[in-house]
């Protein structure tokens, strides 16, 4: 008789998605609020969306233990940035300090995939998308998580990006105002929770922009 064991994995995948928005003046994140495992809902009401700085907000899914403790790595980090400079990180620092947190852990990664969201030095909107291991880029809009496959191809068609390759570099941001931004985040979420069992329950919308930061909510299907 062959031994049993039980396959044990330091990982879990809890499901949800995550969406950002760059504009000429602002910058939308949103996500959703389940937290799932396999076809179990933990909860309903579970926030993705952490605000790092004054001008830089990040979403993550994945495995929310291991998004809790990148959150805490970055919390600290930008607390001793604070006392040494006595200012707090713009995004596009707090999007290389990312990066550089998740390539540190590469060999037993951080199992979260980010968008960071926010306000570059110049109050334009930027986003920034990632891997695992700290692969990024610099997007007008992005998407990560389970729902991501659905949503993406949907932005794609709406904000249709400019193509890296083209010369002189265009500018990634997106042409649409704010409110209907906002309304292309609803509407992407809507259709997703249709199609996707992790994503669901309600969606946080977080804006930036020179006003400072608010919030929405808007509920979702939660079958």
């Amino acid at each position: 008789m062959t031994k049993q064991q039980a396959n044990w994995s330091p990982y879990d995948f809890n499901g949800g998605t995550c969406v950002a928005i760059a504009g000429a003046d602002y910058c939308v994140i949103a996500a959703d609020t389940r937290m799932s495992t396999g076809y179990n809902i933990l909860t309903r009401d579970y926030s993705k969306i952490c605000k790092l700085a004054d001008k830089a907000v990040l979403a993550s899914s994945g495995f929310q233990a291991d998004v809790k403790a990148l959150q805490k790595v970055l919390s600290a980090r930008h607390l001793i940035y604070q006392h040494q400079h006595n200012k707090q990180m713009s995004c596009p620092a707090m999007g290389q300090l990312l990066s550089n947190t998740l390539y540190y852990k590469r060999f037993f990664p951080y199992y979260a995939f980010n968008v960071l969201g926010g306000l570059d030095n110049e109050g334009k909107g930027c986003v920034y998308t990632y891997d695992a291991v700290g692969s990024y880029e610099r997007v007008g809009y992005s998407t990560q998580g389970s729902g991501s496959t659905l949503i993406m191809p949907f932005l794609d068609n709406q904000l249709k990006s400019p193509s890296p390759l083209l010369l002189p570099a265009q500018d990634a941001v997106t042409p649409l105002a704010e409110p209907e931004a906002i309304d292309l985040v609803k509407t992407a979420f809507a259709s997703a929770t249709e199609r996707d069992i992790y994503t669901g329950d309600k969606l946080e919308i977080v804006v930036l922009n020179a006003d400072g930061i608010r919030r929405e909510y808007v509920e979702l299907r939660k079958d």
